[in-house]
């Protein structure tokens, strides 16, 4: 890309983010979904466990990391059905904008209107299942190094299966498996900072950082050759 074509692929990644933050905005009933969702799995869990408040802390981070996982993959199939359906997916595809930029805009989008709030919300969650308090700081960071994975994967996943039948299961066990290695350490850092071992929770987080980064870049290559495949 040359000096002077950098400026409009930078504007038109603007625009598009722009855009579609204007559009779930317009259409909160999704966020509220998934937030909805991740309230009712996360409220579910003591009801069924029972009173025990040791057990619910102990298994806490696992809960509210799973739930965050399945409730930020309600959102995911998504990313790209709606430009499917009015068209604006093919004028993104002979845009200025290459697709590895489109695929970075949704990414993008989806991780500031559903994976974020996801974020702000497992805290006060984590209130109703014991956890320890001093795991909190640990809880918040381990979402924000590992959310964005969950939207690059998921980004994956949404092209694989656009306009597929049956797409929102196809989706599913396509991306699930991949989430492990973010869902492994996510766990890992915060059992770590419940345990009272702050130097534990240092290589998750890092690992997870790493993850995030290896999954946004792969993503935005992987994506944008699915959403060519679709576009033609």
């Amino acid at each position: 890309m040359n000096a002077a074509s950098a400026p409009t692929a930078g504007s038109a990644f603007l625009a598009l983010v722009r855009r579609d933050l204007k559009l779930a905005t317009r259409d909160s009933g999704s966020a509220g979904t998934v937030l909805g969702f991740y309230l009712i799995v996360v409220t579910l869990m003591p009801l069924g466990l029972g009173p025990d408040l040791d057990l619910l802390a102990r298994i806490a981070p696992g809960i509210l990391w799973i739930a965050l996982l399945l409730a930020a993959l309600l959102a995911t199939a998504r990313m790209f059905e709606g430009d499917a359906e009015d068209g604006s997916l093919d004028v993104l595809a002979v845009s200025g904008l290459p697709l590895q930029g489109v695929a970075l805009a949704k990414i993008l989008v989806h991780w500031l209107t559903i994976a974020l709030p996801l974020v702000v919300a497992a805290p006060l969650l984590g209130l109703l299942l014991n956890l320890d308090i001093r795991a909190f700081g640990v809880l918040t960071g381990s979402m924000l190094l590992g959310t964005p994975a969950i939207s690059a994967i998921g980004a994956i996943g949404a092209a694989l299966t656009l306009n597929a039948r049956k797409g929102g299961l196809l989706l599913a066990l396509l991306v699930l498996p991949l989430y492990i290695p973010t869902l492994i350490f996510g766990i890992s850092a915060v059992t770590g900072a419940t345990g009272g071992m702050p130097g534990a929770t240092t290589a998750p987080l890092l690992i997870l950082a790493a993850v995030s980064l290896g999954s946004i870049v792969l993503s935005a290559w992987a994506t944008a050759a699915a959403l060519a495949a679709q576009a033609r």
